[in-house]
């Protein structure tokens, strides 16, 4: 208290000291609305076909926990990969929200700087694999924070809040 006195009796004595009229320029900083990513590994999948293998009962049960768990989340975009897997995983969500599921390139991460830069403010949720899923957290920190899920691992949830690539923060969460 006597501290903040002080200051103020100084800022009184000394403003009325100029004869030159000042104006107190205040500088607004506007606050850029951050980019917020879900990302999901897809959930368990089957034996059908070894290369491109479909969710098994157990991964469908997982889709739909995923799309309760984020129907009020104001999901406006929804990536996966190429895989059956990844896009069943996030169809029931997309189905109730009415978005189309974007496809992209799991082995390449700079598709999100254009998420960022198209979805400012808003919530893209992006469902991949084991490897590809902490490796774009990783890269949307800027730093080699986590590594490769383990092959068992199906319930980690990474919510990364994003003000720029490289400057981001991260929550996550198994479901």
């Amino acid at each position: 208290m006597k501290n903040f006195l002080l200051v103020a009796l100084f800022i009184f004595c000394f403003s009325g000291c100029s004869s030159e009229q000042s104006t107190t320029e205040v500088q607004v900083v506007e606050e850029t609305p951050s980019t917020t990513f879900i990302l999901v590994r897809h959930a368990e999948k089957g034996t059908d076909d070894p290369r491109d293998p479909s969710l098994n009962e157990e991964g469908k049960l997982r889709a739909e926990k995923l799309h309760h768990m984020l129907s009020s989340a104001e999901v406006t975009a929804i990536y996966s990969s190429p895989y059956k897997r990844t896009r069943e995983t996030v169809v029931p969500l997309a189905s109730q929200l009415g978005l189309e599921i974007q496809e992209y390139n799991p082995s390449q991460n700079s598709f999100a700087d254009d998420i960022v830069k198209n979805y400012k403010g808003k919530t893209v949720l992006v469902s991949g694999h084991s490897n590809t899923v902490p490796s774009l957290v990783n890269y949307l920190l800027g730093e080699k924070k986590f590594e490769q899920l383990d092959e068992s691992e199906y319930s980690k949830i990474f919510i990364v809040t994003v003000d720029t690539v490289g400057k981001a923060r991260v929550m996550v969460l198994n479901y």
